[in-house]
């Protein structure tokens, strides 16, 4: 495995919610990326966004690693819930809330903070 590939499963397994989409929550590139960070906005979800499009090799990773071919992709509590459409569905339905609860506990919503990782750069 890489050390991109392992940056990348570190963030998809230490963060209670990994997005992985074009731009960053501030300054978003994508109208898919747009509406799976909604839909995330919206349930309360705290988001750590990776964004992909500084190396080409971040989306080739994430996508053998996924096994999705396509951004955005959301993973929550280490697993993949799906992207875009799949996401804003799960979101108009609430049962984007549920997933996030049963996986990340009932105060999830308490401390929900937006913050962007950048997987080229080794953690310290």
């Amino acid at each position: 495995m890489s050390e991109l590939s392992e940056r990348i499963k570190d963030v998809i397994d230490q963060e209670p919610v990994a997005l992985f989409m074009k731009g960053t929550p501030q300054f978003v590139m994508c109208g898919n990326s747009d509406r799976a960070l909604r839909a995330l906005r919206e349930a309360g979800a705290p988001v750590t966004a990776v964004d992909i499009l500084p190396d080409p090799a971040i989306r080739q990773e994430l996508s053998a690693l996924s096994g999705w071919p396509t951004i955005p992709q959301v993973f929550v509590g280490g697993e993949l819930v799906g992207g875009a459409d799949i996401v804003q569905e799960l979101g108009e339905s609430g049962e984007l809330a549920t997933i996030l609860e049963e996986k990340l506990g009932a105060s999830y919503r308490d401390g929900a903070e937006e913050r962007v990782v950048d997987v080229l750069v080794p953690a310290h």
